[in-house]
């Protein structure tokens, strides 16, 4: 694999170490604030939607520079917000600060998806892509611990700095490692826009949402299912998370590893198993041992199927996959909106706290449904293909007259 992924990487996993990191802060941040816990959320789903609206915007304000200077123009942004974040003197500034922050997530994770890609051979471009997702996962286990542990220790305001500093690295890295990969002549916002056309990108997209929404519903509402049914301590909670985030880094890698032979198999297992596991979970939640394994199951059945999904996007999408796959990774934060949302309703309508892990494994399933559909339709297309190229190549030749 090129150095290069390095770089991407390390960008990675400051992106990721911000994005979760929050979640174990928001009671320093809202007693620093003198605002409500509730109220502190909205620095989790400020930043959530800003990716959603992000991907795309960033996306094609860069079709105008090349993929190597807009990767880096997005840690720039990264920084910046993340700077901001740590020195805000107000709520709503620090709010601000990780919008911006937001704002470059898709669009790193789009384009560097395309960039990873382009850097290897085609039977080995879920590999590069999942290896670049390697810094998201490895976030869960290393930063978002290690940050949490600073910002309870030093101040929330000591974490934000030291991801900015990362963000500075991955830009550096970015600057030094990434080639120069050019425009691609003839790319327009309407050739962009065109992929979305293609009903299998729409397919790979909402696959998206609904698997991996499933991860993030049961995810969510961890802590007072830990604490409340399991019996775990509170304190419990944080290796909990990372055994979860080890999950994921093993299906990050197996999904990398075997989306190059088999992509749509895979996401049949994957989606299948993680229905099952989900649905599972409910039980399982009831016994600490039996609660842990499941939970570094979901880690790692959800995300084996982020580099087959953003690998089929950009395969589909192909010609114009740049807008395409950033909004994708737009479509993982929308899937964790939703999936946290529907938990939240059956949780308030008083089926308890394992009752989210239902809603994750309908999510799964749907998922699943859509591959088979999915695959269904592509097969029937290149059936038709192919007969009509036999009935093409059957045709009698004309014999002029005479000969």
């Amino acid at each position: 694999m090129p150095l290069a992924l390095l770089a991407l990487a390390i960008g990675a996993f400051g992106i990721g170490t911000t994005e979760f990191v929050i979640m174990g802060l928001l009671p320093e941040v809202a007693t620093d604030f003198g605002v409500s816990i509730p109220t502190a959320g909205f620095l989790v789903t400020g930043y959530a939607l800003g990716v959603v609206l992000g991907a795309p915007l960033m996306t094609v304000l860069g079709t105008k520079v090349s993929r190597k200077r807009m990767l880096m123009l997005l840690m720039g942004l990264f920084v910046v917000g993340n700077v901001l974040s740590a020195i805000a003197p107000v709520f709503g500034l620090m709010l601000a600060g990780r919008v911006v922050a937001s704002l470059a997530h898709g669009a790193f994770f789009g384009i560097g998806s395309v960039v990873a890609a382009d850097l290897v051979a085609p039977e080995k471009k879920a590999g590069a892509i999942a290896m670049m997702f390697t810094g998201l996962t490895v976030a869960n286990v290393v930063g978002v611990p290690l940050g949490t542990f600073v910002g309870q220790s030093a101040g929330w305001r000591a974490t934000f700095f030291i991801v900015a500093a990362l963000g500075v690295l991955g830009l550096l890295g970015v600057a030094k490692l990434v080639p120069e990969q050019p425009r691609a002549e003839g790319v327009r916002l309407r050739h962009e826009l065109a992929a979305f056309r293609n009903v299998q990108v729409l397919l790979a997209m909402a696959m998206t949402v609904l698997g991996f929404g499933g991860v993030f519903a049961a995810i969510t509402y961890i802590t007072p299912m830990m604490t409340e049914v399991t019996g775990f301590a509170d304190a419990s909670v944080t290796w909990l998370l990372v055994l979860f985030g080890l999950g994921m880094v093993g299906g990050n890698l197996i999904g990398g590893k075997f989306a190059d032979r088999a992509l749509m198999p895979l996401l049949y297992v994957s989606l299948g198993a993680l229905s099952l596991v989900l649905a599972l979970f409910t039980f399982t939640a009831h016994n600490q041992v039996t609660a842990a394994i499941t939970i570094v199951l979901i880690g790692a059945l959800g995300f084996s199927t982020v580099p087959p999904l953003q690998k089929r996007v950009l395969d589909q999408a192909a010609g114009a996959p740049t807008l395409a796959s950033a909004v994708n990774i737009g479509a993982f934060n929308l899937g964790n909106a939703l999936a946290a949302w529907l938990g939240g309703m059956v949780i308030a309508a008083g089926f308890g706290y394992t009752a989210p892990n239902w809603v994750g494994a309908a999510l799964a399933a749907s998922a699943l449904a859509l591959a088979v559909v999915s695959h269904l339709l592509e097969r029937r297309a290149a059936a038709t293909e192919s007969r009509i190229v036999t009935a093409g190549a059957a045709e009698p030749v004309a014999v002029p007259a005479g000969r």
